[in-house]
């Protein structure tokens, strides 16, 4: 990063932003902000939610008559909305209602409340905008509750009736999924429903009427704070119990592996003799399911674990919390559609390829993967081959071969198209790879029909 660059994911924040000074991210507060900074600072209330581990903790590292400079905790790897299970993101709506109704309680309110504030870290979501926070007026409204019911009440809802994967709705809506929209991707029973018919239904006819128009300013100028935290309450009571029911392939893959368990202890022995010797700080397992490979290692190293189905990654987050893994980071991942760049001129928001290039792994797993990208993908090889190299150091990858019981699955889904596939196989795929890295291991997994390969970038 160049010296000073400012973060694209803050500029449009008038009371500051986040920028990078050679390598270190910090936070950049404006004169107009002052005078909430210094009351949030000297009232202890930053000190209390970092201490709690609801706000990011930061330090004053300078301070003149023309801004003043945080040091942030440092958060290894930023995760967005729309890469959270439904768990992730329940607990983010939750931990946003949470410092609300504690910044009443202090004479403070949340000025905004995008879901973009918050982020999963150390095995829960934390918030990240230290200058989201205001004065608190007598008698006002919330500013940030509508905002509040399009990036996370609304998302949640949606995805209680629809499924886990309505929350990648947050990448093309960086703004929130409108009010509109949600009431009216909603079944009409939902209007039977006191809380989803006042904080959706009434909410998108009120949009709806008073649209630009500021008498709907007027019309809720007056709400005392006994009523705001009543619907925080309501709010905060009808997500903690939200339910997502929804069944997926993935979500118990190691109760139907097609290897027995001494090939699996076998598979877990040796990825772990290979990881331990390179003393790596980072690791990324991609198509990692709910961890069970990466927690196998019995590395100190911070660990990410992305997956495709979102069962998993909430049975990975739910498991890491009961642990108290606080390097492991589960996140919601489809390697054959990895997250863009999104927002203003597509980097507001940097895309998954930029982030795993930044966050620079030590070692790279991709067990069990292969195939799917290239057989249900289409994906040649050297793709996959390009792909890895972009941000992996080492890479261990798992290379079933044709005569796998789930390769010749795939295969016969082909039907007319399968000779198109008769390019794989090892020698093929061993070509690729050997493109981008240097072979250093190769090894069959006793009594399977899978290969483990241990390259070096």
């Amino acid at each position: 990063m160049s010296k000073s660059s400012i973060h694209e994911a803050s500029f449009r924040d008038p009371s500051g932003h986040l920028f990078y000074d050679g390598e270190t991210l910090k936070r950049r507060v404006l004169p107009i902000y002052f005078e909430q900074y210094i009351a949030l600072k000297e009232s202890g209330f930053y000190d209390t939610l970092s201490r709690k581990r609801l706000l990011i903790p930061h330090t004053q590292t300078a301070s003149s008559d023309q801004e003043i400079i945080l040091t942030p905790e440092v958060i290894p790897f930023i995760t967005n909305p729309y890469e959270w299970s439904f768990e992730q993101y329940k607990q983010a709506a939750l931990l946003t209602l949470k410092i609300q109704k504690y910044s009443l309680t202090k004479g403070f309110s949340l000025k905004d409340a995008s879901a973009y504030n918050v982020t999963m870290y150390e095995g829960a979501p934390i918030f990240i905008d230290t200058l989201s926070f205001d004065f608190y007026e007598k008698d006002t409204p919330w500013r940030a509750y509508q905002q509040f019911i399009t990036h996370f009440f609304g998302p949640l809802v949606l995805a209680k009736y629809h499924g886990s994967d309505i929350l990648k709705m947050m990448q093309t809506h960086i703004d929130g999924i409108p009010v509109k929209l949600v009431a009216s991707l909603l079944p009409s029973k939902t209007k039977l429903s006191s809380t989803l018919y006042t904080n959706i239904h009434l909410l998108a006819k009120m949009e709806g009427k008073y649209k630009d128009d500021y008498k709907a300013e007027a019309k809720v100028a007056k709400l005392s704070l006994k009523a705001q935290n009543n619907i925080l309450d309501s709010l905060y009571d009808y997500i903690k119990n939200l339910q997502s029911n929804e069944a997926t392939e993935w979500g118990n893959y190691y109760t139907k592996t097609n290897y027995d368990a001494a090939a699996f202890q076998a598979k877990k022995e040796l990825i772990k003799s290979w990881v331990a010797p390179l003393q790596a700080n980072r690791i990324i397992d991609v198509g990692g399911n709910d961890g069970t490979f990466a927690r196998a290692l019995d590395s100190n190293a911070h660990l990410i674990v992305t997956d495709i189905d979102g069962q998993a990654v909430a049975k990975n987050f739910v498991l890491a919390q009961q642990n108290k893994e606080k390097k492991m980071l589960a996140f919601v991942c489809d390697v054959l559609q990895p997250a863009p760049g999104i927002g203003f001129n597509n980097t507001e928001r940097h895309s998954l390829v930029h982030r795993l290039q930044n966050y620079a792994p030590d070692v790279t797993m991709a067990l069990a993967l292969i195939h799917h990208i290239t057989l249900s993908g289409n994906v040649p090889f050297e793709k996959s081959a390009t792909f890895f190299a972009s941000f992996s150091k080492h890479l261990i990858i798992e290379f079933p071969k044709r005569e796998d019981s789930w390769v010749e699955s795939l295969l016969v889904r082909k039907r007319e198209f399968i000779n198109h596939f008769d390019f794989y196989n090892e020698s093929n795929f061993e070509v690729s790879f050997k493109k981008y890295f240097t072979l250093e291991k190769k090894e069959s997994i006793p009594g399977t029909s899978r290969v483990l390969y241990f390259f070096k970038k």
